[in-house]
C-alpha cells in the first residue's frame, strides 16, 4: 500500500502530533543610506522611520501601472499620512509634490547589483537560504518529517489586489508574534517566539491542519501556515476532491432532468434555484455566498447576481434566447459572457426581472444556504465547487480526446493539451492580463522563426546543388550527400513547424490564466493519463513543484484511467 492509502483517522482528527519551529518573521526594515533621500515640494526632507519604510514601498512600485491608477494613489497617501509624525503631517499634505525617484533608483540598482553577483555570492546566498528552509519549512506531523507550504509571513507592503479591487494601495502591516495562534501537540516542543515578543496564544487542536494564524488588516481574514501540497495530509484532501467529483458524474443526469422539471415549478423558490443551478452546471459560475461585513469590492457570484448584471435578448448574433452576464466575480475579475440558454430559461429570466429594479437582486428568493440544502440532499457532499471541478475535469477530458493527433509530434500534441486546458480556463473565466514580457518574447519568437526560414532557404539551395552535382557525377558519394542535404532539410522544416506552434500557443495563451484550473479543478490522473498512453514526458506538462503535489496521482494513473 501506498503511503496515500494507509488508513485515515476517524472523528474529524487530523493528527496525533505536530511539532514545528512556528513561522519565520520577514526581517526588519533597513534605513535607507544617507545619500538617498525623499523630496517633498523639491526639497529633501529627512523623514521617520517609520514614514520612510512605507515611501520605499511606494517607490519600489514606481515603474508599476499600480502607482498610475487613482484609487491606488488615494489608499497609499491616506494611510501612509496615518503613520507619520505630527511634524510630517503638517508638511505632506499632497501626493504629487512628492518625490520617490532616488529611493526608486536605489532599490533599481540594489536589484542589478544582486544580478551582477559572482556564481560563488548567488551560491553563498542559495545556502542560507536553503539553511532557513531546512530549520522553519518542515514540521514533525505523526513521525513522518513533512514540508511546510508557506513557512514565512508576508512582509509589508502596499496591498495589490485584482482586478479593480477598491482596496489596492492600503498598507499591508507587519505581522509581530504578538499577531500569531501557534498550533502544535501538547507533549512537542512548543515554539519559541522571537526574544522579547510573545504569541498572541498556543493552541493544541487537532482537528484542524493548520500550524500557525493570524489577521491580516485589510479584509480582516485569516491566514494560514499550512503543509506542503505535496504532504500526505494535502495529497488525501486533493484526491477526495476529485473523487467527489467523478460520484457527481453518476449523477449529474439525474439532477439536470430534476432541475429542468424544476422550470415549470409552481414554487417560485424552486424556479429560481432550478434557473441558479442550471448557469452553475452549464457556465461554471460559482455560487456567490453572503458577504463578511467590511468587505466593500461590489462582487457577485450565482445567487447574488442583480437584474443590472443580466441582460435578454430574444435574439442576438443569429443566435435565440441570449442571455448578456457582465459582472464582477471573485477577486473583482470581470465575467462578461453571451449565452444562448433554452427557452423556459429565458422565460423564467424575464418573469424574475418583471418589476424590478437594476439593482434588486435576480433570484430574490434564493439564498446559498437554501441552495446549498438542496445540493447536499442530491448528492452527498455536493457544492456548487463540486459543479466546476467535475465541469472542469470532464472538459479537459472529452477536449483532450477530440483534439489530440497520436500522429502529431510532441510539439503537436503539447499544443493540442494546451488548446484542452484553456478551453476549461475560458469556461471557469480565468483571465490575466497581457504579460508585460509579451510583446518582448513574440519578437525574439519572430526572429527565431525568420532565421529558421532563411536556413531552410539556404538549405533547398544545398539540396538542388547536391543534386545537379549527382546528376553530372552519378557517383555513389554524391549520392549519399544527397541523403544528408535532405535529412538536414527535414529537420529544419520540423524545427521551423515547432517554432510556429510555439508562436500560436503564445498567442492564443496571452490572456487566459492555465495555472488557476491546473492546480485546482482539474484531476491531474487525466493528464498523467494522458501522458502515459501518448509518451508525453510528464515534465512537459507538470513543473517540479506541481509534480510534488499531484505525487499521489502520478503514482496511482495508468493510461487508461478515466474521470
Amino acid at each position: 500500500c501506498s503511503r496515500w492509502e494507509e488508513k485515515r483517522k476517524e472523528g474529524g482528527v487530523k493528527w496525533m502530533q505536530l511539532e514545528h519551529r512556528g513561522p519565520y518573521f520577514a526581517p526588519l526594515y533597513e534605513p535607507l543610506p544617507e545619500d538617498v533621500r525623499f523630496y517633498y515640494d523639491g526639497k529633501p526632507l529627512k523623514l521617520s522611520l517609520a514614514t520612510e519604510e512605507i515611501a520605499t514601498f511606494y517607490a519600489k512600485m514606481l515603474n508599476h501601472e499600480y502607482t498610475t491608477k487613482e484609487i491606488f494613489q488615494n489608499n497609499f497617501f491616506h494611510d501612509w499620512r496615518k503613520e507619520m509624525t505630527s511634524e510630517e503631517q503638517e508638511i505632506i499634505k499632497e501626493l504629487d509634490k512628492c518625490d520617490f525617484t532616488e529611493i526608486h533608483k536605489y532599490f533599481v540598482d540594489q536589484s542589478e547589483a544582486r544580478k551582477a553577483l559572482s556564481k560563488e555570492e548567488k551560491q553563498k546566498l542559495k545556502e542560507e537560504a536553503e539553511k532557513i528552509q531546512e530549520e522553519y519549512g518542515y514540521c514533525i506531523l505523526d513521525g513522518h518529517r513533512e514540508k511546510i507550504g508557506n513557512f514565512k509571513t508576508e512582509p509589508p507592503g502596499l496591498f495589490r489586489g485584482r482586478g479593480k479591487h477598491p482596496k489596492m494601495g492600503m498598507l499591508k502591516k507587519r505581522i509581530m508574534p504578538e499577531d500569531v495562534i501557534i498550533n502544535c501537540s501538547r507533549d512537542s516542543k512548543i515554539p519559541v517566539p522571537p526574544e522579547g515578543h510573545k504569541w498572541k496564544e498556543v493552541r493544541f487542536d487537532n482537528t484542524v491542519t493548520w500550524l500557525a494564524s493570524w489577521t491580516e488588516n485589510i479584509q480582516n481574514t485569516l491566514k494560514y501556515i499550512m503543509l506542503n501540497p505535496s504532504s500526505k495530509l494535502k495529497g488525501e484532501k486533493d484526491w477526495q476532491k476529485y473523487e467527489v467529483a467523478r460520484r457527481l458524474k453518476d449523477v449529474v443526469h439525474k439532477i439536470r432532468a430534476q432541475y429542468r422539471a424544476d422550470w415549470k415549478s409552481k414554487d417560485m423558490k424552486k424556479r429560481q434555484r432550478a434557473v441558479a443551478l442550471y448557469f452553475i452546471d452549464k457556465l461554471a459560475l460559482r455560487a456567490g455566498y453572503e458577504k463578511e461585513e467590511g468587505e466593500t469590492a461590489d462582487t457577485v457570484g450565482c445567487c447574488s447576481l442583480r437584474v443590472e448584471h443580466i441582460q435578454l435578448h430574444p435574439e442576438l448574433d443569429g443566435q435565440e434566447h441570449v442571455v448578456e452576464f457582465d459582472f464582477l466575480g471573485k477577486d473583482s475579475i470581470r465575467y462578461y459572457n453571451k449565452v444562448s440558454v433554452e427557452k423556459p430559461v429565458f422565460k423564467n429570466l424575464r418573469l424574475f426581472m418583471k418589476n424590478k429594479d437594476a439593482s434588486d437582486d435576480l433570484f430574490d428568493q434564493l439564498t446559498p444556504t437554501f441552495l446549498n440544502k438542496h445540493l447536499q440532499h442530491l448528492m452527498d457532499g455536493l457544492t456548487a465547487k463540486v459543479f466546476r471541478t467535475y465541469n472542469a475535469s470532464i472538459t479537459l477530458q472529452e477536449q483532450l480526446k477530440a483534439l489530440t493527433d497520436p500522429e502529431d509530434n510532441v510539439a503537436g500534441k503539447l499544443l493540442s493539451y494546451n488548446r484542452a486546458n484553456r478551453a476549461v480556463a475560458i469556461l471557469c473565466n480565468h483571465q490575466r492580463s497581457v504579460p508585460k514580457t509579451f510583446t518582448k518574447s513574440m519578437q525574439v519568437l519572430q526572429e527565431k522563426i525568420d532565421a529558421k526560414k532563411k536556413q531552410i532557404g539556404e538549405a533547398q539551395e544545398e539540396l538542388k546543388k547536391a543534386e545537379d552535382e549527382f546528376e553530372d557525377t552519378k557517383d555513389a558519394k554524391a549520392e549519399a550527400n544527397i541523403e544528408k542535404k535532405k535529412k538536414l532539410l527535414k529537420r529544419l522544416e520540423e524545427q521551423l513547424a515547432n517554432l510556429n506552434v510555439q508562436a500560436t500557443d503564445r498567442e492564443e495563451n496571452k490572456q487566459i490564466a492555465l495555472g488557476t484550473s491546473k492546480l485546482n479543478y482539474l484531476d491531474p490522473r487525466i493528464s498523467v493519463a494522458w501522458c502515459k498512453k501518448f509518451g508525453i514526458p510528464i515534465e512537459k506538462i507538470y513543473n517540479k513543484t506541481q509534480r510534488e503535489k499531484f505525487a499521489w496521482a502520478i503514482d496511482m494513473a495508468g493510461e487508461d484511467f478515466e474521470f
